[in-house]
């Protein structure tokens, strides 16, 4: 297979390498060749800042001159070289694991955030999955990116003069983005096709090159399609039920169906979020056609390959389909595997047995994949709530839901002031090497060189935001007044908030407004004064989040802090890179525990800004009290009634705490305490928080792992992974004939002696586990020993006595055994949730 560019013109002699260099998205994050995109056409790339469209609307007169300048064709030779030595270059991964079998990785998810160059992406899963491809590419991982190209992406937010959302969707038009068609080796497009009711549609594969990673896309808007079938990847999350479904079937069996048709080789199937989980019983329909097995033998064996990261921290947040919409389009899928409607419902649903649960695509990814994981610590502890009812019997602790704590790629959202810092600190490869002499080198930079950083990224910031406001303010028809007056809102010297992101209720966007007059103090006081830069969007059918953006709008028109108070619209990459370098604090108030993780306030911090947020998401772990502050009390609290204490702590720490402390400077105009606290963040928090850790985890913890078991299941023809299908349909046939008989135990001094007898019934006993467990007052670990098997029970079949002493201060009471599945090759209780207790 090959990708061939879609520009249709011929370059001049000596240009062709700005094909592979624009169409490359490494330009979104290294920025050493900048100053070529702006040699070509210094207003285009100031308006787009996307060197592919600079090169679209070049005039042939401006590119032959370009192909006679010798200066501009040597800065060329070497942008382009540079690039070969950035793919050529030792990775970590080739460094540490070429030898550790992992072929390939295929990473599913709905978004992709890569910059505005590319628009396909919402919030902050797409901003989290572009990040993660970008560190995937500069660690030199073997991945692989699938996703949707959309033909209109997210809408487009403007405000009208009453401050209320209005949505449009500008057009994506291919041959002005950076992405390339892939064609087959007979030199055709290449199609990949899915059978819907009387039809079948094809979708088009187009690549992006994200450094040493490519980005499949697949494209329903084909000319041999139905109209509506065109539509399918028209709008990321638009439209009906029935056309988010039909997305979630393109991405996830029309995704592996991309993976099968490069012959790509992949081990891990990666799904970022639950829209992609029908990836994974594509690839184990792709299996059952290869080896000649049945839907649940493939199942058993490709699961181990799979991996689900859920971002979700409310269960109204899973998608979920009515069962007639999933018989609708899956119906003739269904006969391909081999099931009936019955069965394959049974995979997304609670209670297989009741008929008017709809399908839920967490938990068919949940029973798809061999390793499940939060995005944040306390979002892991919250999915194992979500995710209990799916092991009945089983505690909440033993629900097999681990955590990776998002990171953010810093290359991508740090601040030319700041890349010049950290470069001198440190040296310019710090993101790709490892993370830990990091922190001592921002741990010696005096406080004079980081006020002075913080400085001139502060006023970049009120440069561009003013810049941007006058714009808005002209698009919706302001008078000349007006205009002028947006060159004197903010202010380059005043303590500076930043709070941007989606508007929706369980977010508080508008936690800051809830006492007016209080903010309005803060914001004029003539001698510690504050500003604030507020953006974000509002889901089209979300009202209430659309109010909250129309009560900051009509609050920033006041008189009285109109100065101080500026809704900037249209969040976007190109916005929080702005905001999120420039601000001195990034404030967070999401109602705990609904915020997954909040990658937001990390991007703050390798530029030198502090945070002040909910103890949520990723804040939860990071806090610390030299690094930043805290709003609430690690508790949780889902409702609204916690809203005006919350708000409370919010202003009286901006009036107590961060305020004071900014202004409190020494002699030499320098806040001590302020600048030392920026240092501990940079120091400590910038590396632990970067996706140069994340990557790191995910290989190290889920991918290794996770592929030495799909090796282990898939090798001799899958041998291992038939015999874990055999062994697990005996024992869910079986299980209701274990029982137990009597209980004693013995106390000798701290060693107490526990003693069972357990009835197998037609189970074999090393096929399960006799463990005895116990849950300990106040400590989040549970004490599990195994038992031992003994003698035979007189006139028993298959009973035995297990036995087991340990040292423990509890009472015997509170011990109970167990029997629970065991086979070295499954993992329990995620393969097969089955548990007996003794009561």
């Amino acid at each position: 297979m090959k990708a061939t560019h879609y520009l249709s013109r011929e370059l001049p002699a000596g240009l062709e390498l700005l094909l592979e260099l624009t169409t490359d998205l490494r330009w979104s994050w290294s920025h050493a060749a900048d100053a070529l995109w702006q040699t070509m056409d210094p207003d285009i790339w100031s308006q787009t800042r996307n060197p592919y469209v600079v090169l679209q609307n070049l005039s042939e007169e401006r590119l032959q001159q370009l192909a006679q300048d010798p200066h501009f064709k040597q800065r060329l030779e070497t942008t382009a070289q540079a690039r070969e030595d950035y793919r050529r270059r030792p990775a970590w991964f080739g460094e540490n694991y070429a030898q550790a079998g992992l072929r390939g990785v295929a990473y599913f998810s709905m978004e992709f955030g890569l910059g505005n160059a590319l628009p396909l992406y919402a919030g902050g899963l797409g901003i989290l999955a572009g990040d993660y491809l970008k560190a995937a590419s500069d660690l030199g991982v073997p991945l692989v990116g699938i996703g949707l190209l959309y033909q209109e992406g997210y809408f487009r937010q403007s405000l009208d003069r009453a401050g209320w959302q209005q949505e449009v969707y500008p057009y994506n038009d291919p041959t002005m983005l950076p992405v390339v068609p892939v064609f087959s080796s007979a030199g055709n497009w290449l199609h990949v096709d899915a059978n819907l009711p009387g039809r079948r549609v094809r979708f088009r594969i187009w690549q992006a090159r994200v450094g040493r990673v490519t980005l499949y896309l697949l494209d329903s808007n084909d000319p041999l399609n139905s109209p509506a079938d065109r539509g399918i990847t028209n709008k990321l999350y638009g439209g009906s039920h029935e056309m988010r479904l039909l997305q979630e079937i393109a991405l996830g069996v029309g995704g592996w169906r991309v993976v099968e048709a490069l012959g790509l080789d992949i081990d891990i199937c990666h799904l970022n979020e639950g829209h992609a989980a029908f990836a994974a019983i594509e690839r184990a329909r792709c299996y059952m056609d290869r080896h000649g097995v049945d839907f649940h033998q493939a199942l058993w064996t490709t699961r181990a390959g799979n991996i689900f990261t859920t971002h979700t921290p409310v269960s109204a947040g899973f998608d979920r389909f009515p069962a007639e919409l999933i018989f609708k389009y899956g119906q003739e899928y269904m006969a391909g595997l081999g099931l009936d409607f019955d069965a394959l419902l049974a995979l997304g649903r609670l209670d297989a047995n009741d008929r008017r649960e709809p399908f839920n695509m967490a938990y068919l990814a949940m029973r798809t994949c061999m390793k499940v994981n939060g995005v944040s610590q306390l979002h892991g502890e919250v999915s194992r709530e979500l995710f209990n009812p799916l092991y009945p019997r089983w505690p909440r602790h033993d629900v097999p839901v681990d955590y990776v704590t998002n990171g953010v790629h810093v290359p991508s959202w740090d601040s030319l002031w700041a890349d010049d810092l950290w470069t001198q600190a440190v040296d310019k490869q710090r993101w790709l090497a490892e993370p830990e002499p990091l922190s001592g080198a921002i741990e010696r930079l005096t406080d004079e060189r980081l006020w002075n950083f913080k400085g001139h990224e502060r006023a970049d910031l009120v440069t561009y935001a003013r810049e941007r406001h006058r714009r808005q303010l002209g698009y919706s028809g302001a008078s000349a007044a007006e205009l002028e007056r947006a060159g004197d809102v903010l202010d380059p010297n005043i303590l500076t908030l930043g709070f941007a992101r989606r508007f929706a209720e369980y977010k508080r966007p508008n936690l800051l407004l809830h006492d007016e007059a209080r903010l309005t103090r803060l914001l004029t006081n003539n001698d510690t004064p504050l500003q604030i830069i507020v953006a974000g969007k509002a889901h089209p059918q979300d009202d209430a989040g659309k109010c909250f953006i129309q009560h900051w709008a009509r609050f920033a028109q006041r008189l009285e802090v109109r100065h101080r108070v500026v809704f900037l619209e249209d969040y976007d990459m190109a916005l929080a890179q702005e905001l999120v370098q420039g601000v001195d604090v990034w404030i967070n108030t999401p109602r705990r525990p609904w915020e997954a993780c909040g990658t937001s306030g990390m991007k703050v911090l390798a530029n030198g800004g502090l945070n002040l947020s909910v103890l949520d998401g990723w804040w939860a772990e990071a806090y610390g009290d030299d690094v930043g502050w805290a709003v609430g009390d690690r508790e949780n609290h889902n409702d609204s009634r916690h809203d005006g204490l919350e708000a409370e702590q919010l202003y009286r720490l901006l009036e107590e705490v961060v305020v004071p402390e900014f202004y409190r400077r020494d002699a030499n105009g320098i806040p001590r305490a302020w600048t030392a606290r920026m240092r501990a963040s940079m120091a400590r928090l910038a590396p632990q928080f970067s996706t140069n850790r994340m990557m790191r985890e995910y290989v190290m913890r889920m991918y290794l792992p996770a592929s030495e078991a799909y090796r282990l299941r898939s090798a001799d023809e899958g041998r291992l992974g038939r015999s874990l299908c055999r062994w697990a349909e005996r024992l869910r046939h079986h299980w209701q004939g274990i029982h137990f008989g009597n209980l004693v135990s013995e106390r000798h001094d701290k060693r107490q002696r526990f003693e069972v007898q357990v009835y197998l019934g037609d189970i074999l006993a090393e096929a399960v586990q006799v463990q005895l467990y116990a849950e300990q007052e106040g400590v989040s670990e549970a004490s599990c020993a195994l038992m031992q098997q003994g003698e035979p029970i007189p006139g028993s079949a298959n009973g035995y006595v297990y036995r087991v002493e340990i040292d423990t201060e509890q009472a015997a009471a509170d011990f109970t055994p167990r029997v629970v599945p065991h086979n070295d090759g499954a993992r329990i209780p995620l393969e097969l949730p089955l548990i007996k207790w003794f009561r």
